[in-house]
């Protein structure tokens, strides 16, 4: 295990960098990085996107990105790292709306944590996000929604 718990959670306006969080990620101890990148798509349900708009709760956001990597490291002892970063504002198509990395010893324990981390997110954290379409209508989506 890391000698120090170095683990870091964000909500943030600004775009989220993918080879930071890797970084953030990166341990003597590890021997896999799993990074998982949500990104904007165009479509949802055959629906063409413009663009998302998410809003987010941040103090309970963060208790939520905290508990994720609690539990993580109950289930896998060793767990190196745990990085959670959320996007918040309006995000056009391709741009990243969460990063999620998980630095382990191995590579299946690395793979399980992060699934772990983004589904719990996407089901527990306040955070929301309306989807806007080319037609001109858009919709919120709440908590739990999310695949």
């Amino acid at each position: 295990m890391s000698l120090a718990n170095t683990d870091q959670f964000k909500i943030t306006f600004a775009p989220l960098e993918l080879a930071e969080v890797y970084r953030l990620a990166d341990d003597p101890g590890n021997g896999a990085i799993v990074v998982m990148s949500g990104t904007v798509r165009n479509n949802t349900e055959g629906k063409e996107v413009r663009f998302l708009e998410y809003q987010a709760y941040e103090p309970m956001a963060i208790a939520i990105f905290q508990d994720i990597a609690q539990n993580i490291r109950r289930e896998w002892p060793a767990t190196n790292q745990v990085i959670i970063h959320h996007r918040t504002g309006r995000l056009q198509i391709g741009e990243i709306s969460v990063l999620v990395a998980v630095g382990c010893p191995h590579r299946g324990e690395a793979f399980a944590a992060c699934q772990y981390a983004i589904d719990t997110l996407k089901h527990n954290a306040p955070i929301w996000k309306k989807e806007h379409w080319v037609d001109g209508s858009s919709q919120w989506v709440s908590i739990g929604s999310c695949n």
